[in-house]
């Protein structure tokens, strides 16, 4: 029994593997990032205008049916998962009931019930090229996201403003040293590498349709971007995310 009780957990384990993980992928990425830089086809500053991607103009659009669909699964009698319940790497910025989320796409991977909930939203991003993660983004009143970066600059991230405050110019998104504040149907493009943070300083929610997809690059970059991404899918960060999800999906629904 005492060596039982002295051997360590598996949980112990692969939170340390993770912490390695990460930090060698820190160092790793400081090195790819200045590759991408130099391998972007639509340059490389903190927030672009939104007609660099050109297919955006059509979720401009039809942010409206968007919103529809938003509304049903908000007036829905289901429990959304927090971000950090789906995926607890995020714990530092995600608190209590802050920020909820409802996850269309995982790393490529559409997430079905979500998808067949929302099909119009659905059929849009089934269309997006290079598409890796998209979600309603959900943020309470009051609520302060700290400041982060994402991973890599292989990924360009797009919010498409749903839901915005009544005094918007107090929700706001930092990106490096620009501010912008959300508006309704007008897409926000950025890069998330860059340190980022978001305040909501108002009593009122806001919900961004909120996705990535991969940065245009020429193609050795295209290629490299392709393997990492490839190799991020199949880390316990992603399949845990996944896990998480439709453990909570099976939760929601049978409540």
């Amino acid at each position: 029994m005492d060596n039982v009780s002295n051997a360590p957990s598996t949980t112990g384990w692969r939170a340390a593997r993770r912490r390695w993980v990460k930090a060698l992928g820190r160092q790793l990425m400081g090195v790819v990032a200045a590759l991408f830089r130099r391998q972007s086809l639509i340059g490389a500053q903190p927030v672009f205008p939104s007609d660099v991607l050109p297919w955006l103009a059509e979720f401009e659009t039809h942010w409206p049916e968007i919103r529809q669909e938003l509304e049903a699964v908000l007036g829905a009698d289901i429990r959304l998962p927090s971000f950090h319940e789906v995926s607890p790497d995020q714990a530092r910025i995600s608190t209590g009931r802050n920020w909820q989320v409802y996850p269309f796409y995982t790393f490529g991977d559409a997430f079905a019930p979500h998808c067949k909930d929302c099909p119009k939203t659905a059929a849009l991003l089934a269309k997006v090229p290079d598409l890796r993660n998209a979600m309603f983004s959900i943020l309470s009143p009051r609520y302060h996201i700290p400041a982060h970066q994402g991973p890599t600059n292989g990924i360009i991230r797009i919010h498409l403003p749903l839901v915005v405050p009544r005094d918007r110019e107090r929700c706001r998104i930092r990106v490096d040293k620009e501010y912008v504040a959300w508006e309704l149907g007008k897409a926000v493009v950025f890069d998330d590498y860059y340190e980022h943070e978001v305040w909501n300083d108002t009593d009122d929610t806001r919900v961004v349709l909120f996705f990535d997809v991969d940065r245009p690059m020429r193609p050795i970059g295209r290629w490299l971007n392709r393997a990492l991404i490839w190799v991020f899918k199949h880390t316990a960060y992603i399949a845990d995310a996944k896990r998480n999800l439709a453990a909570h999906e099976a939760t929601a629904r049978a409540g």
